[in-house]
C-alpha cells in the first residue's frame, strides 16, 4: 500500500460526533520542568500517561503515523526543537489551564479515599506527579477545538 498516502480511521471526537482522521492516536506533551506524555486515542481516552526527564526525549519512542501536540506554554520550543529535528511534524495548542485540568483528569481517575474525600479538591495535593494528566488535557482540548472546527 505505499504511495497511497495515508488512510484515513474513524475515531469518535468528545461530543459524539464520528470523525475521520489521518491518524490512529495523538501523542501530547506538556513542557516543563518535568515532560508529561499523554497517549490518546481518537475518542479521548487517555491510553499511556508518562512523566519523563526533557533529555529522554531524543530517544523516545512514538508511532509513527501519530499526531503530535505539544503545549505552547514554558519548555515548549526545546520540545518542538527535538521533534522537529526528527524529521516529526508538531501541533503547537494552547496549555493555558491545563495543570489545573489535568489536576482534575487525575481526581476523576483517582478519586480520594478515605477521610481525604471528604476534603475539597483543592486542598488536596497529587501523591504523584500529574505532567501525564496536563498533557492528556492539552490532547482533549485539541480534540474539542477540531471538532468545533469541523463544525
Amino acid at each position: 500500500m505505499s504511495g497511497c498516502g495515508p488512510l484515513l480511521y474513524p475515531g469518535r471526537a468528545p461530543g459524539g460526533r464520528l470523525l475521520r482522521w489521518a491518524t490512529t492516536m495523538i501523542v501530547a506533551f506538556d513542557p516543563g520542568k518535568n515532560l508529561g506524555v499523554a497517549f490518546v486515542g481518537l475518542d479521548g481516552t487517555l491510553e499511556r500517561g508518562l512523566v519523563l526527564e526533557p533529555s529522554a526525549l531524543a530517544a523516545f519512542e512514538l508511532p509513527a503515523d501519530a499526531t503530535l501536540l505539544v503545549g505552547d506554554g514554558t519548555g515548549s520550543a526545546a520540545v518542538v526543537s527535538a521533534l522537529t529535528a526528527r524529521g516529526l511534524s508538531v501541533q503547537l495548542v494552547g496549555e493555558r489551564g491545563t495543570s489545573l485540568a489535568g489536576r482534575e483528569l487525575y481526581f476523576a481517575a483517582h478519586p480520594p479515599r478515605g477521610l481525604a474525600r471528604l476534603l475539597p479538591r483543592g486542598l488536596l495535593n497529587p501523591p504523584v506527579l500529574i505532567d501525564d494528566y496536563a498533557a492528556y488535557a492539552i490532547a482533549l482540548r485539541w480534540l474539542e477545538d477540531e471538532e468545533a472546527r469541523r463544525g
